[in-house]
């Protein structure tokens, strides 16, 4: 089983794959778009903890850049009905912490910002995470969980409630915008998808 790589950045696309060249050999890494732009410049040296996931049809790798992160998404593909797809798209959304933060508050809202979630599948996410994720002793101090990219994705989403909009205005004027941007950003850019649909 692989549990890291280090090596050369060669690849990398919007959707969040990256390729990383180790003596001579092109590893495919799934990653959260926010990590895929983090975690370097093409031709840098890099360093990525892997999941290895394995099934009867395929082999892929994930990647993090932090053993937290890792452990947060085996504690999510842990759950019942959570695959490895969903769990990406979850921490694209919510960093480790955020994540666990949501989960104690029970936010149906803030869960239903992760890409192709609803009501219904959030609640059932909340059931089925909760006791898997909410006592996970994490090292919190980790610069590396810090997801500035969660942080402004959770401020936008409050500034956005603030301001009177329902939650599902909110979900969807906040769904599949660039994670890596700026709350400031977040919140213009959902702001004019607001008001086009107004």
């Amino acid at each position: 089983m692989i549990g890291s790589l280090r090596g050369v950045l060669t690849e990398r696309d919007r959707e969040g794959e990256v390729m990383v060249e180790v003596a001579g050999v092109g590893w495919r890494v799934r990653t959260t778009p926010a990590t895929a732009v983090s975690v370097g410049d093409i031709g840098d040296d890099v360093f990525v903890y892997i999941y290895h996931h394995i099934n009867d049809k395929t082999q892929v790798l994930f990647g993090f850049l932090s053993s937290e992160e890792r452990q947060m998404f085996e504690a999510i593909i842990s759950a019942q009905g959570i695959g490895p797809a969903m769990g990406l798209a979850i921490l694209g959304v919510h960093g480790p912490a955020e994540l666990r933060d949501v989960l104690i508050a029970e936010d149906i809202g803030a869960l239903s910002l992760v890409p192709g979630v609803g009501k219904k599948t959030a609640q059932k996410l909340l059931l089925a995470l909760k006791s898997k994720i909410v006592d996970i002793d994490l090292d919190l101090t980790s610069g590396a969980l810090g997801s500035g990219a969660s942080s402004a994705t959770s401020d936008a989403r409050e500034a956005l409630l603030g301001l009177g909009y329902s939650d599902d205005a909110v979900r969807d004027a906040l769904r599949d915008l660039p994670t890596e941007e700026s709350s400031e950003a977040l919140l213009k850019a959902a702001l004019q998808r607001l008001a086009s649909t107004s």
